[in-house]
């Protein structure tokens, strides 16, 4: 019998900790075949059809999924939480942001910024420069794009980069300054759910609580989350 791998449909947010835990999974039979993407873009595809036997997205849209039905029910575990962050390139100076006054005035004075068209953090990013009044000056200055808006300042095509830290982390080549402050920032919650669909319900049943071993929250913390509390 042919040994068919799991079909993950994950955040982007937690790519890193997948890619970094895959050889732990595969040695425990947990191969899996993933699709990574923003969880807006992804939830599109889910709703034209795409599925697979295990989502990671954030929590809102694994609980919509879950009210719709495309997600089992009494599926779902919370596995990480992810804060929003600034990224320059090495050596350049470090922005100062650790108050909101502060905030604004660096994405005033910065030359030029990337953040996400799609993703958790630009969504919530382009609503706080709506907020604090500055969206035209920032926009007129900014990247917008789907993907990992680090690669930006990794090839000096702009001066920050702000996405989810676990995000910015997937980018050798530049140096994370620090979350937004309190006031500002927005705490993602990643969750995972199995499909309704699957066909596979067992093997993504393992692989969810796999992802909430004491092993994994370790990367997770190596990935810029805070793990959800452990299986023991």
């Amino acid at each position: 019998m042919t040994y068919v791998p799991i079909r993950l449909i994950s955040t982007l947010g937690m790519r890193g900790v997948m890619t970094e835990i895959t050889p732990l999974l595969v040695k425990n039979g947990l191969d899996f075949t993933p699709t990574y993407g923003a969880t807006k873009l992804l939830t599109q595809k889910v709703a034209a059809g795409e599925t697979g036997e295990v989502a990671i997205l954030t929590d809102e849209a694994i609980a919509a999924l879950t009210a719709s039905g495309t997600i089992a029910a009494d599926s779902r575990r919370d596995l990480a939480r992810s804060a929003i962050g600034i990224a320059v390139a090495p050596g350049a100076a470090k922005p100062y942001f650790r108050t909101a006054e502060a905030f604004k005035q660096t994405m005033l004075a910065a030359r030029s910024i990337a953040y996400s068209k799609s993703g958790a953090s630009g969504l919530h990013f382009a609503d706080l420069i709506r907020r604090l009044g500055i969206a035209d000056e920032v926009n007129r200055k900014a990247r917008i794009l789907d993907g990992v808006v680090g690669e930006l300042v990794a090839r000096n095509e702009v001066d920050l980069a702000v996405q989810q830290i676990s995000e910015l982390k997937l980018v050798p080549g530049i140096e994370i300054v620090g979350a937004l402050p309190d006031e500002l920032q927005k705490i993602t919650t990643f969750s995972a759910g199995i499909f309704a669909a699957s066909t596979r319900p067992a093997a993504a049943r393992l692989l969810i609580t796999a992802l909430a071993t004491p092993e994994v929250a370790a990367v997770m913390r190596k990935q810029g989350m805070e793990p959800v509390a452990a299986v023991r």
